[in-house]
């Protein structure tokens, strides 16, 4: 690859790592074209899986400030920068690599923290932020009495299912599942407060 091809594949990789909420480094020796197209497909518009050059990686992630991927990468590489919800995107990986063995999750970085293979199947196995915030919609449309006692705990059973699956991560978990999980317990903690502000007043 010519001098300036070369700078310019490390300056596009470098927007990659600085525009994402994190990557994924992965190994895909033996996947067919094929499979590779399959995956880019079932990771959706949100993710661009890309197949790099080590060495030019390394410098554009080192340029990015990113230092995860130093020891990882070795091999045929690709990189899964995700762009929306890392849950989805970690699960869209998972499923695959189960599918395909020959898919190997190496280790990523998620807004600057980084992780292991173990914590990104972690955080496969969170619920996506949609449907934490689904769930939350379906309670808020049950039926009265079922609401207030939701809203009546100290901590609603939603929000400590949530807090519980939060919990799976580190104690550095990506702030957008920590997101998630803040925007569920102040909407649920917010109608509890309002309902014993009526209470008390019809009380007075």
């Amino acid at each position: 690859m010519a001098r300036p091809d070369k700078a310019a594949a490390v300056a596009e990789l470098t927007d990659e790592f600085r525009s994402s909420n994190g990557a994924v480094l992965t190994e895909y020796r033996g996947l067919t074209v094929a499979q590779l197209k399959q995956l880019r497909v079932s990771l959706g518009d949100d993710v661009n899986y890309a197949v790099v050059k080590n060495t030019l990686t390394k410098i554009a992630a080192k340029d990015a400030g990113v230092d995860t991927f130093d020891d990882l990468l070795e091999g045929p590489s690709a990189i899964a920068f995700i762009k929306g919800d890392p849950v989805v995107a970690a699960k869209g990986l998972r499923d695959f690599a189960k599918a395909n063995p020959l898919l190997v999750i190496k280790g990523g970085v998620l807004e600057g923290k980084a992780l292991g293979s173990d914590e990104i199947s972690k955080l496969a196995d969170l619920e996506s932020r949609e449907v934490l915030l689904a769930k939350l919609a379906g309670a808020m449309k049950a039926a009265p009495q079922q609401a207030v006692s939701l809203f009546a705990a100290p901590l609603s059973q939603a929000a400590r299912l949530f807090a519980a699956l939060q919990d799976k991560l580190p104690a550095e978990a990506p702030a957008a599942v920590q997101d998630a999980v803040a925007e569920v317990q102040d909407t649920v903690e917010a109608p509890a407060e309002a309902s014993t502000e009526e209470t008390a007043a019809a009380d007075s």
